[in-house]
């Protein structure tokens, strides 16, 4: 994807089916090219008419929103938050591995998160507790602040954690297209499919990014 304008749809990176039985692939399809694509076509058209913006990355976009003209801040900020938000949902997830959900033992996320929470199953309680209280469509985020210290919150629509300016490690996404068609009001029994296909490899490059000396998203 382009970071700047014209922004462009991400590919997919697994099947449809990939995700399959914890997402349906119906479900993966129509979140991904249609609802993503929306937040997408959205950001390139409100951003179409304002060359001076054309040049700024996604992230100075979310940053930076009040310096854009206050015709498009609005916008901007809707859809720059649902093209980011969707970007990194996508990448955190992965085909399953099998009947348990993923452990990231050994890895820098799975030091910080026995540090912050005592262990991947109370972080799973804690990550699934905040997303369930989100109140209508949102988020539920595991971040790091500027020191690796971790932990989650919830966030509504598609407003992200860069406007706390806090580093987004691991996002899952609460908005009733995500899972209504396969699990229709059960949020539970997705956020705990969720954990099922968690790709920790993507949470731990992401949390390396978070405490790296000049990670882009402190910027």
């Amino acid at each position: 994807m382009n970071n700047h304008y014209p922004f462009e749809l991400p590919a997919l990176p697994y099947g449809y089916d990939a995700l399959e039985p914890y997402l349906n692939a119906r479900i993966v399809e129509l979140h991904h090219d249609r609802h993503f694509k929306n937040y997408v076509d959205g950001l390139n058209r409100a951003l179409q008419d304002y060359p001076a913006y054309h040049n700024w990355p996604l992230e100075r976009l979310i940053r930076e929103n009040c310096r854009l003209p206050f015709q498009i801040q609005a916008a901007v900020w809707q859809n720059a938050g649902g093209v980011f938000n969707h970007a990194m949902y996508f990448d955190i997830m992965r085909p399953p591995a099998g009947n348990e959900p993923v452990s990231a033992a050994g890895s820098k996320l799975y030091e910080a998160v026995l540090s912050a929470f005592g262990s991947t199953e109370a972080f799973f309680a804690k990550l699934k507790e905040c997303s369930l209280a989100q109140f209508g469509s949102g988020w539920g985020w595991l971040v790091s602040d500027r020191h690796g210290r971790l932990r989650v919150i919830d966030m509504p629509n598609q407003d992200t954690p860069l406007s706390c300016d806090l580093c987004p490690v691991i996002p899952l996404d609460v908005w009733e297209h995500a899972y209504y068609l396969q699990y229709e009001n059960r949020r539970a029994d997705y956020i705990d499919a969720f954990f099922h296909i968690l790709n920790f490899d993507a949470a731990e490059r992401n949390y390396l990014a978070c405490i790296s000396s000049t990670p882009a998203r402190w910027r």
